[in-house]
Formats: C-alpha cells, sequence, structure tokens
C-alpha cells in the first residue's frame, strides 16, 4: 500500500502548469453557468445549429450533434436552480418494447456512466440532470458531451432494432 505524502502534489496537478490552474479557477469562480454551458455547446455544435430561448423558466439550448438534436435547460444560477440535458434516440411505441427496456436498463448499468435512459413524451432519451450547486465548469461540459456521445451513438441502432413498430 502506498501512502502520500501531504507536501506531495497530485497527479492532476503535476500534469497541469500554475498557470492552467489559476485560469480554470478563475473560471470557475467568475463564469455564469450559463456562460459555461454556451462555451460548451459551441465546441461540440455543428452546422451552426445551436439556439437559445429565455423564459420565466430558465435557458433552452439546443444544437445538432450527428445525427441528433441535444437540449440543454438551466433553470436559473441559484444552488437549488437545475441543469438538465437530454437527446431523443427513439420514439415509442416501439417494436419488442420489453426487450428493448431490458437492453436500456443494462446499458444505464454498463454505459452509461453519468447519464441514464429515461422516457419522456413517449419518446426514449439519453439525459443528465443535477442541481447547479457546487457544479464546476467540468462537470457541465461532461454532461453535455455524454449525453451528446451516448444519444449519436446508440440512436441509428436502436432505432434499427427496435424502431416504430
Amino acid at each position: 500500500m502506498t501512502t502520500l505524502n501531504p507536501n506531495q502534489e497530485t497527479l492532476s496537478q503535476e500534469s497541469q502548469s500554475t498557470e492552467e490552474m489559476i485560469a480554470d479557477e478563475l473560471i470557475e469562480q467568475y463564469s455564469t453557468h450559463k456562460e459555461v454551458i454556451e462555451t460548451g455547446i459551441s465546441s461540440l455544435e455543428q452546422n451552426d445549429s445551436a439556439m437559445v430561448t429565455h423564459s420565466e423558466q430558465g435557458y433552452l439550448w439546443k444544437f445538432q450533434y450527428g445525427s441528433i438534436e441535444v437540449f440543454v435547460q438551466l433553470t436559473g444560477e441559484s444552488e437549488e436552480d437545475l441543469l438538465t440535458v437530454w437527446a431523443s434516440v427513439l420514439t415509442l411505441p416501439a417494436k419488442k418494447e420489453p426487450g428493448l427496456m431490458r437492453k436500456l436498463l443494462e446499458m444505464n448499468w454498463s454505459e452509461t456512466l453519468e447519464t441514464r435512459f429515461g422516457i419522456v413524451n413517449n419518446q426514449i432519451v439519453v439525459l443528465s440532470q443535477r442541481a447547479v450547486g457546487g457544479l464546476s465548469p467540468e462537470e457541465i461540459s461532461r454532461a453535455i458531451t455524454l449525453v451528446a456521445t451516448i444519444a449519436d451513438d446508440n440512436d441509428e441502432a436502436l432505432k434499427k432494432e427496435f424502431g416504430a413498430s
């Protein structure tokens, strides 16, 4: 068993320069969640497809990633507000729905990391949701990237196997 000397830097600190660590800390301290979301979306969206609407319920972004549309909703900037990211991969009803549900539950266990499959408005979606309290820019970017990637990687295969009945 290896013990760490309290004076040793962690591996992540060793791999990052002091300037990068300061820049990351400044971004985390002074960027709003909205700004971080927009930066994350701009790195992923394709064909200048990003759109945003603002209402009393917060912000809602939509952008194209591969063969799917990704939605990002931010209800506000307080600790209790929510960040929700989702993308539809299949419309219900589907063929062999019991088999589909089993497959999605198995994938939830082994393949979705911090995301999950769910059902909303007769759509199978990949989603991630959490309160914004303590949410770092990296976590926001990861949630958006994971939902977009997992949805795009699985939508065509799910449609082929379980598409509309």
